[in-house]
């Protein structure tokens, strides 16, 4: 025997932090030949057989520790050489595989230098489970950060979750523990058993595990991420050289689990969703879909807010490869695909990354730090340099994989303070006293530069609901460089004003007016999502007041002012037809809704009118952002609840005038100022019959004559339908204003 009764008991107790330095061949101290070690507690037998030259030896172990350690001399050889281990288990059966110990580590000094660095933005292709060819042998590499454990193993069903059989070794002062395993492929399943720090030992699913068993069961498996042939060439290209500020955004948000369903227990899958998702899109015109979060979580309530595989679409609806193929889909007609992202926080799931090596590796140790208190989970230490990288590969990876359009932040509000939804006493300041989290500031601003250069023309969109500055500056100015902004105040204000009886409305229309006063502060989106129509709210249509009349025609007049109204539009699905409950999770929307009378179907195709002609119309997305894009005709008419303005392009080429008539009165004669003479035609009317309206209008259109109104030489004398909105343009416009090209 060679080694010592140290490094010996070392191998058997399974506590050596590099096996492969005592595991494997080895030359001779004296340069006589080889020696080779293998720990296989299972084998009966064990012999070492040349892999390619057959002059060399083959040559049988002996076994020196009742755990499983054998170990054989070969004389003659001067150096190592590739090698088989030839098996024998207790039964006769015989198996042979090359040695997981024979190999050099898959991570090269530079990757690990990076990442320790915060800076290997695609580590996704060095951690986790890789599949790889080393010397003509398929296999998997298995790397994971573990720095504070004292041994990490990979085990799965094919060494019957054995953590002896393949530990892993520890690549110097990196915390990254490694191994490749051959022969192991495609649809493995495996798990890290760690020894921690306080020397438990615990089996921890991969933090880069590309695919997961269904749950409740948590396995990660070895999957291969780069099989699917991509046919979205043009929609990228198209993507990366498109001025985001300037085009059409309008976006159907969608939980994937309870959009359709194929019975009351089983969800359409990706491929599945795929086709009917892309028709329903264009046939309502809207250019992009938001999911609720792809990323893996074990808890289906949590809608995939409370993430446990971050690098993993979740399995409940398929594969990976099911899932790049509805993206490209999408794709290929046209539509943007985003996806909710959450850095924010991770759940406590103990078989996940909360105290990952048995100290809190990924979040922080104190909880007026590392706890959110809403939510019960865990906030990321945003000041590790490996955690940071964690999370920005990880918005990558998303781009990169899957191809993803935009990536909506949640809850950036609870990264930006440090004392959000806590106490005096439950928080740490920061280094200036502040209740700023400088980390989370600096990552923030470092993913979206990361994110903006490496991926042309993906969009990062913020949730954040407080008067942060310059939310969506770039960080050169200041600012946290996020794309857009979620609106929440002007969706808070205007949900305020809609639920209003009409007449009361008259001492609220600040309410519709203030968004203004701020709109040039941030790129905004104006949002009406998932958050409004669930935990008591009611849905969108519950909470018009009124006579089912009066509430569908309330219904249509706010979607109408949302997509006239400067910004990009965010609308969850069912609100497209005025779902009557709330949002429930585990069923589908209610679609025979469309069938039960004009109302539901009016809305719905309202919405599609109003789609087309956002897109048909520059105005309505060219200058969302520009000053000269909009202006007040008249937001001073309180007494009756009308607000009129306009949405123009820089060059007027594109012109529309917006009227709202905000109570149940029909209005004749009433008089709009216009900034230029002609006929204006009226393009949209919330009360027309086909949309379930009363029908009432102005007959096509209006003539602009005297007398002077509104500081306009000209005016029209309308017809204001009740709780209705109205869309006119110059005629002289009609035919000139170029439809978007989709992508």
């Amino acid at each position: 025997m060679i080694l010592t009764p140290a490094e010996l008991d070392s191998l058997a107790g399974v506590i050596h932090q590099s096996p492969h330095q005592l595991l494997g061949m080895h030359p001779l101290g004296d340069g006589s030949g080889v020696v080779v070690r293998a720990f296989v507690p299972w084998a009966s037998k064990v012999e070492a057989a040349p892999a390619h030259d057959r002059k060399l030896p083959t040559f049988q172990l002996k076994k020196i520790h009742d755990a499983g350690i054998f170990e054989g001399v070969a004389k003659g050889p001067k150096s190592v050489y590739a090698y088989d281990l030839v098996l024998t288990d207790s039964e006769g059966r015989q198996h042979r595989q090359r040695d997981p110990y024979s190999f050099l580590p898959s991570l090269g000094e530079t990757d690990i230098y990076l990442f320790s660095q915060g800076n290997e933005r695609r580590i996704y292709d060095k951690l986790g489970a890789q599949l790889r060819e080393y010397d003509g042998v398929k296999g998997t590499s298995f790397a994971v950060w573990a720095p504070n454990a004292r041994r990490v193993s990979v085990v799965g069903s094919f060494n019957g979750w054995d953590g002896r059989c393949h530990a892993m070794r520890l690549l110097g002062s990196s915390g990254i523990w490694e191994i490749f395993i051959p022969n192991l492929g495609e649809g493995t399943l495996y798990k890290y058993e760690v020894h921690d720090a306080r020397g438990r030992i615990s089996l921890k699913t991969d933090p880069f595990g590309f695919l997961f068993e269904l749950p409740p069961k948590t396995s990660s498996i070895v999957w291969n991420t780069r099989k699917h042939s991509w046919s979205d060439s043009a929609w990228l290209k198209a993507r990366a050289s498109k001025d985001l500020l300037r085009s059409p955004m309008s976006v159907y948000e969608l939980h994937l689990g309870s959009w359709r369903k194929k019975n009351a227990f089983e969800s359409l899958s990706y491929r599945e969703m795929a086709a009917p998702l892309r028709d329903y899109l264009l046939k309502m015109g809207f250019t992009h879909v938001e999911l609720l979060p792809v990323a893996e979580h074990a808890f289906y309530p949590s809608w995939g807010y409370q993430v446990t595989g971050f690098f993993a679409p979740t399995s409940r609806y398929g594969t990976p490869d099911d899932f790049q193929y509805l993206v490209d889909e999408l794709h290929q007609a046209g539509i943007g695909v985003l996806m909710d992202w959450v850095p924010a926080h991770f759940p406590r799931d103990e078989w996940a990354l909360a105290q990952f090596d048995g100290t809190a590796l990924f979040e922080h140790e104190d909880p007026r730090q590392g706890a959110h208190q809403d939510w019960g989970t865990l906030i990321f230490n945003f000041g590790r340099h490996e955690v940071r990288n964690f999370l920005t590969a990880n918005a990558l990876f998303w781009c990169d994989r899957y191809h993803i359009d935009g990536l909506r932040v949640d809850a950036v509000a609870s990264m930006l303070y440090l004392d959000y939804s806590r106490k005096e006493g439950e928080w740490v300041p920061n280094e200036h006293g502040g209740r700023e989290n400088l980390q989370a500031v600096e990552f923030l601003k470092h993913f979206n530069h990361v994110v903006h250069t490496e991926a042309p023309g993906v969009a990062t969109i913020a949730e954040e609901s407080t008067a942060w500055p310059m939310v969506s500056r770039p960080p050169y100015l200041g600012g946290l460089g996020f794309s857009l902004k979620w609106n929440m105040g002007w969706m808070h204000d205007t949900l305020n004003y809609f639920k209003r009886e009409p007449i009361h409305r008259q001492f609220h229309q600040n309410d519709l007016t203030f968004a203004m006063l701020y709109q040039g502060h941030e790129n905004f989106v104006l949002p009406l999502s998932h958050d409004e129509v669930v935990h008591g709210k009611g849905s969108l249509i519950r909470r018009m007041p009124g006579d089912d009349w009066q509430r569908f025609a309330n219904l249509r007049t706010l979607l109408g002012y949302q997509w006239l109204f400067p910004g990009k539009k965010l609308l969850f699905m069912g609100g497209e037809f005025g779902q009557s409950n709330e949002w429930n999770a585990n069923a589908e929307l209610d679609w025979s809704l469309l069938q039960a009378g004009p109302y539901h179907a009016g809305v719905q195709e309202f919405v599609r009118q109003l789609n087309h002609l956002y897109q048909r119309e520059p105005a309505l997305w060219e200058t969302d952002f520009d000053p000269e894009g909009f202006f007040w005709v008249d937001c001073t008419d309180h007494a009756n609840s009308v607000l009129s303005f306009v949405r123009q392009t820089k060059d007027h080429r594109s012109r529309l005038l917006v009227v709202l008539n905000l109570t149940p009165v029909l209005r004749t004669g009433y008089r709009v100022g216009v900034p230029e003479p002609g006929r204006w035609l009226e393009l949209c009317n919330s009360d027309a019959a086909g949309v379930g309206g009363s029908n009432q209008g102005n007959l096509g259109g209006a003539n602009a004559t005297g007398p002077a109104c509104h500081g306009h030489s000209q005016s029209l004398e309308l017809t204001l339908p009740p709780l209705s909105i109205l869309v006119f343009a110059p005629e002289r416009t009609q035919g000139k204003a170029a439809a978007p090209r989709r992508g």
